[in-house]
């Protein structure tokens, strides 16, 4: 099989860490992760399992997450966030993909594309738009890079991609308390770009986007199949539409803050400095799991653009 470097950001995932990196430990002929100076057991636990740890100060996702498969030693890179496991299915279809003789090593595929099922709630969420959540996490590394914009980040390959087989599990939020600090962090990002970007009409999209995203998760996406979970799956979803149309609102009609300047958003790690528009000096880095029609980072808008989720 090609070599493969497992790539981790990581900032207090003592709770993760080890059940994520153990979950590649099949596939991975290192494993990569770089901590942005966690306060708990993170790069202990994750220097036990023979990674490689690297302390870094915290860019944004972007900037972090290509700093991660900069420092990979192996072509091909398998992206995770500490919050997702690699399913013993998907273990299975990396290594036939990456076999010797495999599609890989024919040069038939510069990325492959997995699905990402998010457990919520006592279970896994199979609709509302969040299942299959489809990420391009295993590329090489000399034909793509992440990209993207505020708060949504993707890989991006030159070369064709192909779908694998088996899910890449996520345990995005431990309770609705938390999965409402993310919609939190992430529309305030969103709200910040959006004012960037020159976005009109905003008092009209806090009147729709909400009823329109429930309808869309709950009945077109059938969310009413995931039960009560599926219900608060979609309503936090419209939520997080209002909340971030609101204040990007707040932040044009309220408090005067220039519109159309085309400056990125910097923020912090969730739970620290609030974001802020970005200088020209600035890191301009945007975050990677925010919330979309499907857990996130997009491109699926992340799970906060679609659902406001992982």
């Amino acid at each position: 099989m090609l070599p493969v470097s497992v790539c981790i950001i990581a900032f207090d995932e003592e709770d993760n860490i080890g059940a994520c990196i153990d979950s590649a430990l099949p596939i991975a002929d290192e494993v990569i992760v770089i901590d942005s100076h966690s306060t708990d057991r993170t790069r202990e636990l994750a220097t036990e399992r023979g990674a490689r740890v690297i302390e870094r100060d915290w860019p944004g996702h972007i900037d972090q997450k290509n700093f991660a498969i900069e420092a990979a030693t192996n072509d091909w890179v398998l992206c995770l966030d500490a919050d997702e496991r690699v399913s013993p299915e998907l273990v299975a279809s990396i290594r036939q993909a990456l076999a010797d003789d495999g599609r890989a090593a024919r040069g038939e595929a510069a990325g492959f594309v997995v699905a990402r099922r998010t457990f919520y709630l006592g279970r896994f969420i199979d609709h509302a738009g969040w299942y299959p959540d489809r990420k391009l996490r295993l590329f090489r590394r000399s034909l793509g890079r992440w990209g993207g914009v505020n708060p949504h980040d993707r890989v991006e390959v030159d070369g064709a991609t192909e779908r694998l087989r088996g899910d890449l599990h996520h345990y995005s939020y431990k309770d609705i308390g938390d999965h409402l600090k993310t919609i939190d962090f992430f529309s305030d990002i969103s709200a910040r770009e959006k004012v960037a970007r020159g976005q009109r009409a905003l008092g009209l999209m806090m009147l729709l986007a909400p009823p329109l995203k429930f309808a869309k998760m709950y009945v077109l996406k059938r969310g009413f199949l995931d039960g009560w979970p599926g219900f608060v799956v979609s309503s936090l979803g419209a939520y997080y539409e209002f909340l971030k149309y609101a204040r990007a609102w707040e932040l044009r009609s309220v408090q005067g803050v220039a519109a159309g300047t085309g400056e990125r958003v910097v923020y912090g790690r969730r739970g620290e400095a609030p974001a802020a528009p970005a200088s020209a000096s600035a890191p301009t880095e945007a975050p990677s799991d925010a919330p979309t029609d499907g857990p996130t980072e997009p491109a699926n808008e992340p799970a906060a653009e679609a659902e406001a989720r992982p």
